[in-house]
């Protein structure tokens, strides 16, 4: 749909990109034909530029005291009207609004990327009204509404389940790779996932504490905001103004001519510097949106190149957070491997439950056919599955299922059962009748690209830590496979916060690297938080600088090295900018240069500043 003239004036950037647009036209007109009409066009873009400016300089100068930039931008108009340089004043306002929409931008597409994000909530609920169901907005749920969530659905509010049962993926919560089983009477959270069966519920939280609202409030939150470094232009404006007035000054009292002193405020001017640093901050985020990041804040780039460790959380982050077979244990010879886990296989084929799909698809990748269906197969909540096989029942679940069917479990076998879950990994044990026949063992599997991701950040001079819910031995047994030396384990938020605020009060700048609730303290607290926005929780993402929506972590190689290239690329900027300036100050004092020159001069200035930032745009990382 086309937006009518009027629609256009309403919105503040049309507004701006419009009489940007309208200025630059103007301008254009004035140069190639001066003296063609009976205004100088030049004063459309001192009317639609320079007011917003001269308003702003005045603002800061009566309300807050506070010089900037603008200040000395205004003095340039005012000085270059007053003299009858009306090209040169509508330039300078056009450079320095251009500027301003740059940074204006660089916000905008900040909060455009995490806007991507909302797909991590539904925007909808089931709710059950006089036995029907209607669906509606998520945010129209209130407390004591009965909902019903189907497979594969996402938790819409928080509440209780009235009934059914299923087993629900709390990993962007808790961290656990393991979905836990629910039933009636339980509590569910929103942002959560059901993996299978349908329940009702009722809801508990709704509105501003419901995941939906949590997202709305996190597009709202975000701010790309200035680098540190973005705002050096006002940091330098009361030396630029005095520098500049007390130029402009001796070369009148010397000269005698104040065309001369126009012109070193016109040259003077930092439209350059301004510049400087919100395109190559665009550049950058132009770049890293392209390698899968979405960046929140716009000073998180120039944090991020001084950071010395990059912590990491270990399910979801540097693992998948799903489950796969990693030993087959028989109780002895009278069973072997083989026959154990086709055993377990055909009990778990028609089982909805993660670990009984692993099991299965772990069968099937050994090359196996898709296993024959059980004669009769019953899933027992929170404890497995019975099922019928070639005549026989076979019990595939833990300890609890089996002890319940009178199987009693040999306490070598308990023992190395045990051994196992030290490290990490679930166990199932399985049984023929009353016959324990073995067990199978199942833990979370590495992402294939975790160890050269690791291997790559310490060679870019960064430390890799892992910082981790889990028992000693499961984080030390994954931390060996990726080459990762420093392991923090059983940390709750807590512990890894206090871990972070360590590092960073010691000098070591710390980024913090994860994906669920549990995370969200720690990637608040870090230099640079990232989360992973594909399967991390709205908090995470919420709580962190940056999203990387595809979780592809071995782009985090070149995130760490674009941000270092971005910062040399800004300093770049502030010398080149600064050095035509002086340049151009020495020649306006001599003579050499006319207020319209004067402005061409550090509008070409403005345009080097850009083409050097666009560089960053293609930037690949093949030098460093």
């Amino acid at each position: 749909m086309r937006s009518s003239p009027l629609s256009i004036l309403l919105d503040e950037s049309k507004r701006a990109l419009l009489f940007l647009l309208l200025s630059g036209a103007a301008l254009l007109v004035s140069f190639l034909f001066p003296g063609a009409l009976p205004i100088d066009p030049a004063w459309l873009s001192i009317l639609l530029c320079g007011i917003p400016i001269l308003k702003e300089a005045a603002e800061g100068l009566f309300t807050r005291f506070d010089i900037k930039a603008d200040l000395l931008v205004s003095l340039a108009l005012i000085a270059s009207v007053l003299i009858g340089e009306i090209f040169a004043a509508g330039e300078v306002a056009f450079i320095m609004q251009i500027g301003s929409l740059l940074e204006e931008r660089t916000v905008a597409k900040a909060r455009a990327g995490i806007e991507k994000l909302v797909h991590l909530t539904p925007r909808t609920a089931r709710r059950i009204l006089d036995g029907s169901e209607e669906i509606l907005p998520a945010e129209e749920v209130r407390i004591g509404d009965h909902l019903r969530v189907l497979p594969g659905e996402t938790i819409p509010v928080d509440g209780t389940i009235l009934s059914g049962a299923s087993a629900v993926n709390q990993a962007v919560m808790t961290g656990e790779s393991l979905p836990v089983d629910k039933g009636p009477g339980d509590p569910v959270s929103s942002g959560t996932v059901n993996q299978f069966g349908s329940f009702d519920m009722v809801a508990t939280r709704v509105g501003e504490d419901s995941s939906i609202q949590r997202m709305v409030r996190l597009v709202q939150s975000a701010d790309a905001g200035k680098a540190k470094i973005v705002g050096l232009a006002d940091r330098w404006a009361t030396w630029i103004v005095v520098i500049a007035l007390t130029a402009a000054a001796l070369t009148w009292a010397l000269t005698g001519q104040a065309i001369r002193a126009v012109t070193i405020l016109v040259v003077f001017c930092p439209c350059a510097l301004v510049l400087a640093t919100p395109t190559a901050i665009m550049a950058a985020i132009g770049n890293a949106t392209r390698h899968g990041f979405l960046v929140r804040e716009g000073d998180a780039l120039e944090r991020l190149s001084t950071v010395t460790r990059v912590a990491f959380d270990k399910t979801g982050t540097l693992t998948r957070g799903t489950l796969s077979v990693a030993a087959v244990h028989p109780l002895d010879d009278a069973c072997s491997e083989e026959v154990l886990y086709a055993l377990c296989a055909r009990a778990e084929c028609r089982s909805e439950h993660p670990l009984g799909k692993a099991v299965v698809q772990g069968w099937m990748a050994r090359g196996n056919s898709l296993p024959m269906p059980p004669a009769a197969f019953e899933m027992v909540l929170g404890q497995g599955v019975r099922a019928t096989v070639d005549g026989q029942e076979i019990l595939a679940g833990n300890q609890l299922l089996l002890e319940g069917a009178g199987c009693v479990l040999p306490p070598h076998l308990l023992s190395e059962a045990h051994a196992m879950q030290q490290t990490g990994c679930t166990v199932i044990y399985v049984a023929s009748g009353q016959t324990v026949l073995g067990f199978l063992a199942l833990s979370d599997t590495l992402r294939p690209d975790a160890a050269d991701t690791i291997s790559r950040l310490r060679q870019a001079g960064s430390t890799p830590v892992l910082l981790t819910g889990d028992h000693a031995e499961a984080a030390h047994a994954i931390a060996a496979q990726l080459g990762i030396t420093e392991v923090h384990a059983g940390c709750l938020p807590e512990d890894k916060l206090r871990q972070i605020r360590a590092y960073q009060s010691s000098g070591q700048p710390v980024c913090m690297v994860g994906d669920g609730i549990n995370d969200a303290p720690a990637l608040k607290t870090a230099l640079v938080g990232i989360a992973m926005g594909g399967v991390g929780s709205d908090l995470a993402v919420e709580a962190a600088d940056i999203a990387l929506v595809n979780d592809a972590i071995h782009e985090l190689h070149h995130l760490l090295r674009l941000s270092r290239r971005m910062m040399r690329t800004i300093r770049w900027n502030l010398v080149l900018s600064m050095t035509l300036n002086f340049v151009a100050i020495a020649l306006a004092i001599h003579g050499d240069l006319s207020p319209v020159v004067g402005a061409l001069v550090h509008n070409a200035g403005s345009v080097l500043v850009i083409l050097n930032s666009s560089l960053l745009l293609p930037w690949h990382g093949t030098d460093q």
